[in-house]
């Protein structure tokens, strides 16, 4: 148990750390490799309440795809930090007004259990036999009890999926697309002059 919670408090200590990071960086950069590191903590504690599956999910989509996308992103677009900067002090009230409410909710939900402790009974998820694993017992879950909230995430995904297809190859003027169809059909007299140059003259 001993070991158990000073991992618990290491990877806490270490999310919130990155977590504070990830929004007072002055390096968009150095703010995605610390959401990689929350990412990695909190899927450390994950593992620590006994989901691996969901650490695992964490670690492979999160970090794996998201954060690095990220990364790519940032790297490649030129962002001026003077005009990240610029609009600081504008939006700090809001902000604050935002993260005041947000503490807020969480002190509410964390009294909750306080003042009404029968309140987890009417939220609990369907029970699943303690002789399957993990990972199956996710599935049993999904695939029985939330099988058509899955399919309708799968359907919006799937709409959001085309729509971005869709603008990205519409036809709009003064834009030039490559046409594999007609780079391939081309001939080399097409494309290809052929010219006898004279000695000491030049082309």
């Amino acid at each position: 148990m001993i070991v158990q919670g000073l991992a618990f408090y290491m990877f806490a200590a270490f999310t919130i750390f990155a977590g504070v990071m990830v929004i007072s960086a002055r390096n968009p950069v150095h703010s995605v490799l610390f959401l990689i590191l929350a990412f990695f903590n909190s899927a450390g504690l994950f593992v620590l309440l006994g989901a691996e599956f969901l650490a695992m999910i964490l670690v492979v989509v999160y970090v794996g795809a998201v954060a690095v996308l990220f990364m790519f992103v940032v790297m490649m677009l030129d962002i001026s930090l003077t005009e990240l900067r610029e609009g600081f002090l504008q939006y700090l009230p809001l902000g604050a007004l935002v993260g005041f409410i947000l503490v807020m909710e969480l002190g509410v939900i964390a009294g909750s259990w306080v003042f009404a402790p029968d309140v987890e009974k009417h939220f609990a998820a369907p029970t699943i036999a303690m002789k399957t694993t993990n990972t199956e017992a996710i599935g049993s879950l999904l695939y029985t009890h939330y099988v058509y909230y899955f399919q309708a995430a799968g359907m919006i995904l799937l709409v959001a999926m085309i729509g971005a297809i869709v603008l990205t190859h519409r036809k709009r003027e003064g834009v030039r697309k490559q046409n594999i169809g007609e780079q391939i059909a081309r001939r080399p007299s097409d494309t290809i002059e052929i010219k006898k140059v004279t000695p000491g003259r030049g082309v």
